[in-house]
């Protein structure tokens, strides 16, 4: 029995980390639009991309959860500085 698929389809696992991965990616852009600072933001937003795009080669599952962990933790901590630095 053959399958119709394509090879390249995306298992139930892997769809979910990817929709997660897109999260944080569209999260980090959010959070970026409220650093005041335009040369700063720049920065930051080309920092975010050229990271996502270094790493999108990486399939093993357990390493993009890592890197997921990371870059939400990151998040967290920019969220953190910019609602002090409004205080």
């Amino acid at each position: 029995m053959s399958t119709k698929l394509p090879k390249s389809t995306l298992s139930l696992k892997q769809f979910l980390l990817r929709q997660e991965v897109l999260k944080l990616y569209r999260q980090i852009f959010r959070t970026l639009r409220q650093i005041p600072d335009e040369t700063t933001r720049a920065d930051l937003r080309e920092w975010a991309r050229s990271d996502f795009r270094n790493n999108m080669h990486h399939k093993d599952e357990t390493t993009i959860k890592v890197m997921l962990h990371h870059g939400q933790k990151s998040l967290k901590d920019l969220q953190k500085s910019l609602s002090l630095s409004k205080s």
